[in-house]
């Protein structure tokens, strides 16, 4: 690939620097940065991208998403999965191991990172089962797991509800520096609820969820985690008991970390309606309270990530009654424009939003996601004010059912560049100019 220079663009590191600027890449990594308004003179041969001022930030890496490879290519694919994600600015996406076969072997790992390689644009990173076939019991080979390639252990849309089984996993986690990352919800207590617990669910004659469900079992593993010093991240929290939990955790020094999904961030409960099974979701929306508490949680950074929980679900399982659905939603493609409400409604500003969405979970994988130079080329350019009304005819899912469709949203990536290379331009969005042309 020749040399690309990103002029004329308003440069976001998260935490660090935000300003006009100008970004050169060179194969996979960022070559330089240029800071100020004044436009560098390209390299011989470079290609160049006049970013018109909009926002160029680290790729946004999501370290929640469902896809139904190996096994369900009907609902998602690595390549449609990774489409998405490219059109959302997602240039990282960690996938769940709730496949077909489960991701629970050395194999697989390598089977899930091979099938990206050679169909997914996007850098797709696989993470592990916790127990073998997600069943609870016995637990899986952590260290053939992770030397595979797996960056994270979790049993998927379910907890580990054995508290000896968590214990011993978490020990072995530590031991191989892992990180466990666990679906905060005990099922005996979820029951047959369908929606959050409370007034609204008895309005409209639904089960509910009461928020022990969450709490409960994540006051149990902050527990096992100063039994066991291991590093430990609750894939979503949804309530203030929660933030509690995990804000005391943090203060006295554990290893604890917490994430909270794009629809608890920006719906409540009242978006149900008339039955939309599309807001059927594990955990459930709550009330606006609630709602507003982890938005308040995620500006203290008690709450480190923002996750899309992208799990699409095809027309037979979400063309039912409500009771009746499966849970999960779409979210991958639309986690940007989602999120950008919050910095639209003044809530949040852009800067702190974007920790949520590329620094933080990065470094909680370990990674690099930082606008400096040998830095990975990996970068998002973002209109923030560009306004839309999202069809769900023209995501690039294989599923559809986001609780976003029809929405009106403010703000979109025009450019998504995974390794250097454009993986996603916007209609919006112009050419590349050649041989150093403005």
């Amino acid at each position: 690939m020749p040399p690309l220079l990103l002029k004329n663009a308003t440069i976001v590191d998260p935490g660090r620097y935000t300003g006009p600027g100008s970004v050169f890449l060179f194969g996979d990594r960022i070559l330089d940065i240029v800071f100020g308004t004044d436009v560098p003179e390209p390299m011989m041969g470079s290609d160049v991208i006049d970013c018109r001022g909009h926002a160029i930030t680290p790729g946004l890496v999501d370290m929640r998403a469902f896809v139904g490879e190996p096994g369900a290519e009907h609902r998602e694919t690595l390549a449609s999965a990774s489409a998405a994600a490219a059109a959302g600015g997602v240039t990282t996406l960690v996938c769940m191991p709730d496949t077909n076969p489960v991701i629970d072997g050395p194999a697989i790992v390598d089977f899930v990172l091979r099938r990206a390689r050679d169909t997914a644009c996007v850098n797709v990173l696989p993470s592990a089962a916790i127990t073998k076939g997600l069943a609870g019991r016995e637990m899986t080979e952590f260290g053939l797991l992770k030397e595979a390639g797996a960056v994270a252990f979790t049993d998927g849309l379910k907890a580990v509800t054995n508290a000896q089984v968590m214990r011993r996993a978490l020990t072995y986690a530590r031991d191989f520096d892992a990180l466990i990352m666990q679906h905060v919800e005990e099922p005996d207590l979820v029951g047959e609820g369908v929606m959050n617990e409370g007034e609204m669910a008895s309005r409209l004659g639904l089960m509910g969820i009461p928020r022990e469900a969450e709490t409960v079992m994540l006051e149990r593993d902050i527990r096992l985690v100063r039994l066991t010093g291991a590093r430990y991240h609750a894939a979503m929290i949804s309530c203030p008991d929660s933030i509690a939990i995990v804000r005391r955790a943090k203060e006295d020094g554990l290893p604890v970390t917490c994430g909270v999904s794009i629809n608890n961030l920006v719906l409540n409960e009242g978006d149900i309606g008339h039955y939309r099974t599309f807001c059927r979701l594990s955990p459930p929306l709550r009330t606006e309270e609630d709602r507003l508490a982890t938005v308040q949680a995620l500006k203290d950074g008690v709450i480190d990530v923002i996750v899309s929980d992208h799990n699409p679900q095809d027309v037979e399982t979400k063309r039912l009654p409500f009771a009746e659905a499966a849970n999960g939603a779409l979210g991958i493609e639309t986690l940007l424009g989602a999120a950008l409400r919050l910095v639209h409604d003044g809530q949040i500003e852009l800067k702190q939003l974007l920790v949520a969405l590329s620094a933080r979970p990065s470094q909680i994988l370990g990674r690099d996601a930082r606008l400096a130079p040998g830095a990975p080329a990996d970068l998002v350019l973002i209109d923030t004010e560009i306004p839309y009304v999202l069809d769900k005819r023209n995501l690039k899912s294989r599923s559809k059912n986001s609780p976003f469709d029809e929405a009106r949203l403010q703000g979109a990536a025009m450019l998504t560049i995974v390794g250097g290379e454009v993986v996603f331009r916007h209609e919006a969005f112009g050419q590349v100019a050649p041989g150093g042309a403005a």
